[in-house]
């Protein structure tokens, strides 16, 4: 892969080749990318999203809206660094193309910024409850219906997948939706294969999967400008990891092992001087002793080692990006930056310590129990509605709730109609969608 493919100012629909010496020093098309996703009703939503603690009604703790914000600013960081070093290894992308450090910063933001815009409410437990319905629950109705690949968007619904198509679907004659430059679009997708085969190898771009069998076309085209390297047979759609997908990768990997952590804390869930102990023990090689021990309150000594972890990360995985730059444009580097880090025993045992404390302490499970039942009421209700359309055999009750769907059914897909669905309840606020079940059962 080369890098002036890579960084790409293409948009869909675009006739003219966008070139980054004639661009606008002023408003740059990497930074039109971050403020069309923060000026989206796709990104606000994510202010009544579950990061951590479903419907948490404590100012402790982060919605997705805030982790975002947080993660763009990391990635910003990583972007710039390793912009700063690539333009000294590369320097005709800056004399001859007239690519800046910032551009790699802007990139890397604007991907981070859009990261979970396509997760839906209570966290990455509303993704397994639409996969469970269509799996176990009443939609599995129409496996019979659908291609094998079709049936896997469904079973598995991938957030990461959702949100390209957030980004990028035709919605209300805007063609191309946000129409974010392709290099953003490449370096947002973590997972740049259909769904499956599923993880047909350990490499970290097969983990999960990142675009749906609708997108399928238009990633293609995505890959071919940017240069991605085929991955797989030509049956199936799988290419290699846009390079600056794995610094995005690292910047929620950041957010999320510290920032979740620090929420535990502020719930109660962890006790403070153990966890203090752990942030400690990651920072050790950085922390000024006598200026961490000069603080008094706990709540100063935590955001002192929190800033100084985040910190610590941000210049680790910048150093394992630039050690494996060969390895990450020839798409043969398997894991994350921060697998490879110095830290991943710390960054395990605090994970580790997450996962028991919080992930699994009761508030959250009960709360994602109530989860479930609402998303697949919901599933249930809607797909109902839409099948009963295509068949021609509607109720009355049916087209009431056909009315409060912004979608078209089409009566030549059911996978389109069923997807879309998906897509609707994805985008609904952990508030709204418990509004609406509520509406359902006869309560107002």
């Amino acid at each position: 892969m080369q890098w002036e493919n890579l960084l790409s100012l293409k948009r869909q629909g675009d006739i003219h080749k966008r070139l980054r010496i004639e661009q606008d020093e002023t408003r740059l098309g990497f930074e039109v990318d971050y403020d069309r996703v923060i000026f989206s009703s796709a990104f606000r939503s994510l202010q009544d999203k579950t990061q951590v603690i479903p419907l948490s009604q404590t100012s402790f703790v982060h919605t997705r809206l805030t982790h975002s914000l947080e993660v763009s600013v990391v990635g910003r960081s990583l972007g710039r660094q390793v912009g700063k070093a690539i333009l000294q290894k590369h320097p005709h992308l800056k004399t001859s193309h007239g690519y800046q450090i910032n551009d790699f910063g802007a990139i890397v933001a604007a991907a981070a910024l859009a990261h979970d815009i396509g997760n839906p409410p209570f966290g990455h437990s509303g993704e397994k409850a639409i996969g469970d319905y269509f799996l176990h629950g009443k939609g599995k109705r129409f496996k019979n219906q659908l291609s094998a690949k079709q049936y896997q968007d469904l079973i598995t619904f991938e957030g990461n997948a959702n949100g390209f198509k957030i980004l990028t679907e035709t919605k209300n004659g805007v063609e191309g939706g946000l129409r974010l430059s392709y290099a953003t679009l490449g370096a947002f997708t973590k997972y740049p294969k259909e769904s499956l085969p599923k993880k047909p190898t350990n490499h970290i771009a097969d983990k999960k999967y990142g675009v749906f069998q609708s997108e399928t076309s238009f990633f293609d085209e995505i890959a071919y400008e940017l240069g991605l390297l085929k991955r797989g047979d030509n049956n199936n759609m799988s290419y290699s990891r846009h390079p600056l997908a794995y610094l995005v990768e690292a910047a929620d990997d950041i957010c999320y092992t510290i920032i979740d952590f620090e929420d535990g804390i502020n719930l109660g869930l962890i006790e403070e001087e153990f966890a203090l102990e752990y942030l400690i023990k990651l920072v050790k090689n950085n922390i000024n002793t006598e200026k961490y021990h000069s603080l008094k309150q706990t709540t100063d000594r935590l955001a002192y080692l929190r800033s100084l972890a985040i910190n610590t990360l941000i210049s680790e995985a910048v150093q394992v990006f630039l050690s494996h730059e060969e390895e990450i444009l020839k798409g043969t580097f398997t894991s994350s930056l921060l697998e490879k880090s110095n830290y991943t025993a710390q960054i395990d045992d605090i994970i580790k310590i997450s996962i028991e404390k919080i992930y699994q302490s009761k508030e959250v499970i009960n709360k994602e129990i109530t989860g479930y039942k609402i998303l697949s009421t919901l599933l249930d209700t809607y797909t109902t509605a839409v099948e009963n359309k295509m068949n021609n055999t509607e109720r009355h009750y049916d087209d009431l709730v056909l009315n409060t769907l912004n979608i078209q059914v089409n009566t030549d897909s059911i996978y389109n109609n069923i997807l879309a669905v998906c897509h609707y309840v994805s985008r609904l606020t952990d508030g709204k969608s418990s509004q609406i079940f509520q509406k359902m059962n006869g309560k107002f």
